[in-house]
């Protein structure tokens, strides 16, 4: 759960397909050993593929709160001066638009807002469970995962 460092950048492949790409700031509070209040902020890279992604590119922008489940994925390229360079990235699979919109809705009239992502710890279980908003779900479209685990 975090928020967009960036708007998303989104590009369509030679097939068609549509990639969003965006920075996720996620922050953990804890306290010092002296009891003072302590926050550490780490930054995430988060890719999206397919249908998902006309959600992403419509409704997200810098700062929205959203929450993600994916996978994990290390993977390398060639720099501009034929360094090999790493990067860590989230397979988004899953995501969630937490907090702000406060009832926008698309063309067909489904609420697309969140919640306050405070308000679902006040309410009974059902009833969070009810007005949530629900994943929205994403199928990786045949990426093999090449790991051996």
């Amino acid at each position: 759960m975090g928020n967009l460092g960036k708007d998303p950048e989104v590009r369509a492949m030679e097939s068609g397909r549509k990639v969003a790409n965006f920075p996720l700031a996620t922050t953990e509070t804890y306290k010092d050993r002296d009891g003072n209040r302590q926050e550490q902020t780490e930054w995430h890279n988060v890719v999206f593929w397919g249908p998902i992604v006309d959600t992403i590119e419509r409704y997200l922008k810098k700062g929205s709160s959203i929450y993600v489940e994916g996978r994990i994925r290390t993977r390398s390229y060639q720099d501009k001066d034929n360094q090999t360079r790493y990067i860590t990235e989230i397979m988004g699979q899953q995501m969630n638009m937490l907090g702000g919109g406060g009832g926008r809705s698309d063309s067909h009239g489904n609420d697309m807002g969140g919640h306050d992502s405070g308000s679902s710890q006040q309410r009974s279980g059902a009833q969070a469970q009810q007005s949530a908003p629900q994943p929205t779900s994403f199928n990786s479209g045949g990426e093999e995962d090449d790991l051996p685990f």
